[in-house]
């Protein structure tokens, strides 16, 4: 089972292996404040597609479509996380505000495809 949530949510006995998925620490939280198994930077999105998708220079449709590109390049790492995900749980933490269109939410459904 893979699940997403935000890294400000708490803890849960479900939540199984769980793995930062931003590129960047999140604001607000402590290094020793997170409870977290992982972090996974290589899966994370490029700066610079960040970058285009936050300034709104490109559409979330788009977005996913290249991030997908970056994650194909990874799939060793994404087998890794899958793996995990099939013996214990994955959670997937992430610090965006918007719940439905984020990255965290395209590895998910990448992560599940693979």
């Amino acid at each position: 089972m893979i699940q997403c949530k935000r890294v400000y949510d708490a803890v849960t006995p479900d939540d199984g292996y769980r793995v930062l998925v931003d590129r960047l620490w999140p604001r607000g939280i402590k290094k020793e404040n997170l409870v977290y198994d992982d972090w996974c930077k290589v899966l994370t999105p490029s700066t610079e597609l960040r970058k285009a998708f936050h300034g709104e220079v490109i559409d979330f449709p788009t977005f996913c479509q290249h991030y997908r590109e970056e994650l194909n390049q990874h799939r060793e790492e994404g087998a890794r996380l899958k793996s995990i995900a099939n013996t214990q749980g994955l959670t997937l933490l992430y610090s965006a505000t918007n719940t439905t269109q984020n990255h965290a939410r395209v590895l998910a459904d990448w992560l599940t495809h693979l």
